[in-house]
């Protein structure tokens, strides 16, 4: 690493550890005393006040880290532009594209730690903040326990099978009173019903099973089997592709709007059985794929948003480059906003909905920075 790019490394990340720092306390500071009412009637006390922003950390990490660096980046480059630093580089034959390629390394960094966050922590964090905040609310008695679920429908559309299930265990995989009906490739139908059923090693084993084969549609009796044991090795419905079901089926448009809540993982499970989707949950899915995908290269376009804004020779204030940020912020999350209402209602493609803001302040940030190079 050449000394320049260490030095205008060590300028930029000083200033950005503390937006950081800052804008996190600002946030929960702001959230902590618009919530606190909440957090009184929820019964929480200052311990599990402290564990929810705790176990939010990781979610809120993600919101301000664009935020941040667009903030240090501007302060460091209109810096070196008030005592002309970026005027004598340019003067020795280095270009701003070169100048720039530290901050387009450190942005590259947080997009990669925004996608592994979002991927890997963010989603366990939301369950755990969920948990915390009704942890003392009075709720309908479970008699098989907390961590089963009733009534669940499972539909793949791609192989024409249908589970019902009475109960599901989340945990270990467990089911009681299963009926299933699939489409065999002979154009018979099969149903069983088993009193109880478990995932173990990729096969699903159901006990005290009953499977009743229907040759045709006037076949209005069947052919009946019954046997204490019969086992699946091939279905694709593992509880990884069922537990994306669960959670794409209890999302609606409002949350969906709200913010992306699924990972990328979850939403190309739910693909696999889902292939063909009517418009609605086309529109819904697909916003939320590209959304989830988008999202981290965000820090990618604030470097570019940044070296045509702090980059502008002459005697600037500081505190230009703090109002340049906050406008463009404002101006990036409006159309955010837009996008993905105009993408889960079905107005534009699911990937034009969520790339449109990175698409537009890209190349008008690139136009710019070619203006100023």
């Amino acid at each position: 690493m050449r000394l320049l790019d260490r030095y205008l490394l060590r300028e930029l990340l000083l200033p950005l550890g503390y937006c950081l720092c800052g804008f996190l306390i600002f946030w929960v500071s702001s959230d902590l005393i618009s919530e606190i009412g909440s957090f009184q009637k929820k019964h929480l006390v200052a311990r599990e006040i402290a564990e929810f922003y705790l176990v939010t950390a990781p979610e809120l990490l993600l919101v301000v880290m664009p935020v941040a660096l667009l903030l240090a980046l501007l302060y460091a480059l209109t810096t070196h532009a008030r005592y002309n630093e970026l005027t004598a580089m340019r003067a020795a034959g280095i270009s701003l594209w070169r100048i720039s390629v530290p901050y387009f390394a450190v942005g590259l960094g947080f997009s990669l730690l925004y996608l592994a966050a979002n991927e890997l922590w963010v989603p366990g964090s939301i369950e755990k903040s969920e948990e915390i905040l009704h942890r003392h609310e009075a709720r309908p008695s479970n008699p098989l326990g907390a961590d089963w679920r009733g009534d669940l429908r499972v539909v793949n559309t791609r192989d024409g099978r249908e589970w019902i299930v009475k109960a599901y265990q989340q945990k270990t995989f467990q089911l009681q009173g299963v009926l299933i009906q699939w489409a065999l490739p002979d154009g018979k139908r099969c149903f069983i019903s088993a009193q109880n059923g478990k995932f173990s090693e990729g096969t699903w084993q159901f006990t005290n099973v009953e499977q009743v084969t229907y040759s045709s549609a006037q076949d209005l009796a069947g052919t009946r089997i019954s046997t204490n044991l019969l086992e699946f090795s091939d279905w694709p419905e593992s509880p990884r592709l069922i537990k994306s079901e669960i959670k794409i089926n209890s999302l609606n448009n409002k949350q969906a709007l709200k913010k992306p809540q699924l990972s990328i993982f979850d939403i190309l499970n739910y693909l696999q059985l889902h292939p063909r989707l009517d418009a609605n949950s086309r529109s819904l899915i697909y916003t939320q794929l590209h959304g989830r995908i988008a999202a981290p290269w965000t820090c990618l376009i604030v470097v570019l948003i940044a070296l045509p804004f702090g980059a502008l020779s002459g005697r600037r204030n500081v505190f230009v480059g703090v109002a340049s940020s906050i406008f463009i912020c404002f101006s990036y999350f409006i159309l955010l906003r837009l996008g993905l209402a105009l993408g889960i209602g079905g107005y534009l493609p699911g990937w034009l909905a969520a790339w449109l803001p990175n698409i537009l302040f890209g190349s008008g940030a690139i136009w710019f920075t070619l203006r100023v190079g």
